[in-house]
């Protein structure tokens, strides 16, 4: 019995929205996806993880070209960077993938897609372009937008953010980047490999904070090895819009000021949801400027009313929201109770090397009183990486006082795909015994995982106890040399 338009209805089409829809409709539900951008794809294809990777690829190839001599090739002689190809290369990235995401894709899997501001007026019912419109479940996934700090001068200068970094006319010769977190350090090499003067301010004494201290400093160290300038502990106290330059002021913690001028500003200090103009108020929902309040259904304080996606919250990647539009149809559609796990959750920064986490690191670790053990292995002994000509990194496994995995970071070429072996052997509970005794084709960056678990069980393995052992039953005879 429904007296209801939709089964469920969708708010946005990002990650999360485009795969709720998609399933709620392979199964059956009557299913509605509304999405205020006139095209689907959210945040991450438009103005964020597409556009941003492609151009970190374009970056790292012209990186390659200025090291040629390093491979043992002639030197190239290089032309400077128009950005106008560049941008044309990511807009027809994203509109090949684009098709996967079209409203024709969606309309034949069943779903009605519309477009326009969507508000609610109660619990059940949502206001459109001037009509109501009712569903059994709604689904909130209206992503998240760039936080934009309140400093003096800063609504009166030009700046930039994430949606408009990757569609420039031209390659800014200079650039101040207000933040430090993935994206901020991601496109701040980008830039920089391109020809941009990049400038990073960030008020911590560290990048990347939520990495442990001495993977982030390494990434860090390999930026300014490229040329990237850092101002770390350092809070900004104005803007200045110069004409054909902007001036940032710097306040540090000792209490000095500096100003630091450059073309452009990008501002990149952190993301908040898209929760503004829903009137959630009307439907019940509660919410903060973090996201929506929820139960580890993802349901909101209207239980069938789910969020998914930024707005949680939580982990804001495009794989957690896709990830948390699993769970989510799980509940409003099979009415399963299905709950989210974050234990062994994975993420990755795209910088060169790559710096990929899963579960805890060892800051983390010791933050939740725990007493990690660390095991680790350094690229520099893997023979790919070597021949790669990318040999920096290592990679760090933790184990708890039980010896049972809480996380592996991995810095290093491709880390984010080496990272992929332990999601499936840390969710899917591998001894590590099986990892240790896994046969990896060789030379392979891979060989790195199976080598940091053979380091933690060579020390039990090779013991003393083992050896007087095997010279007792076999009489072995101990060194042959030194």
């Amino acid at each position: 019995m429904s007296g209801f338009d939709y089964d469920i209805g969708i708010l946005g089409g990002g990650s999360a929205g485009l795969t709720i829809a998609a399933g709620a409709a392979q199964f059956g539900a009557k299913t509605l996806l509304i999405d205020k951008e006139a095209k689907l794809g959210g945040d991450c294809l438009h103005y964020g993880c597409v556009p941003s990777k492609t151009l970190i690829k374009t970056a790292h190839v012209y990186q390659l070209m200025k090291r040629a001599p390093a491979f043992g090739l002639p030197a190239v002689p290089l032309q400077p960077v128009d950005f106008r190809d560049v941008s044309n290369r990511i807009r027809s990235v994203i509109a090949a993938i684009q098709k996967h995401d079209s409203v024709e894709r969606f309309c034949g899997l069943g779903v009605k897609v519309e477009f326009g501001d969507a508000a609610f007026t109660d619990e059940h019912t949502i206001s459109l372009n001037g009509k109501g419109i009712t569903a059994r479940n709604w689904v909130i996934a209206t992503g998240s937008s760039p936080a934009i700090p309140t400093v003096d001068g800063l609504d009166r200068t030009p700046y930039l953010t994430n949606r408009d970094i990757f569609y420039l006319d031209r390659l800014p010769r200079s650039m101040i980047i207000l933040g430090a977190g993935p994206i901020s350090i991601e496109m701040a090499q980008a830039f920089c490999r391109l020809g941009t003067e990049v400038t990073v301010i960030q008020r911590s004494s560290q990048i990347l904070v939520r990495e442990d201290t001495d993977m982030a400093d390494a990434v860090r160290e390999n930026l300014a090895a490229e040329g990237v300038r850092f101002h770390l502990n350092a809070s900004v106290g104005s803007v200045k819009d110069l004409g054909k330059e902007r001036e940032v002021t710097l306040r540090t913690k000792d209490g000095k000021t500096a100003a630091v001028r450059a073309e452009q500003v990008l501002v990149a200090l952190g993301r908040e949801p898209n929760l503004r103009g829903l009137r959630l108020e009307k439907a019940g929902v509660e919410f903060d400027g973090k996201g929506l309040r929820l139960d580890s259904r993802l349901r909101t304080t209207q239980k069938h009313i789910f969020g998914a996606g930024d707005v949680t919250g939580a982990y804001q990647f495009t794989h957690a929201a896709g990830y948390e539009g699993g769970v989510v149809l799980t509940n409003a559609i099979l009415h399963l109770p299905r709950r989210t796990d974050y234990t062994f959750f994975p993420w990755c920064t795209y910088t060169d090397p790559e710096l990929a986490s899963i579960g805890m690191n060892e800051t983390a670790a010791k933050e939740a009183g725990l007493k990690p053990a660390v095991w680790t292995e350094e690229f520099i002994r893997n023979d790919r990486g070597l021949a790669e000509g990318e040999a920096p990194g290592r990679i760090r496994l933790i184990l708890d006082e039980r010896e049972r995995p809480l996380g592996v970071q991995i810095l290093g070429l491709h880390a984010g795909e080496l990272i992929s072996e332990w999601v499936a052997a840390l969710n899917g509970r591998v001894k590590l015994s099986a990892l240790a005794g896994a046969v990896h084709p060789y030379p392979t960056l891979a060989e790195i995982n199976k080598r940091v678990v053979g380091n933690y069980f060579s020390g039990k393995i090779f013991s003393e106890k083992v050896k007087k052992t095997l010279r007792f039953f076999f009489s072995l005879r101990g060194r042959a040399c030194g």
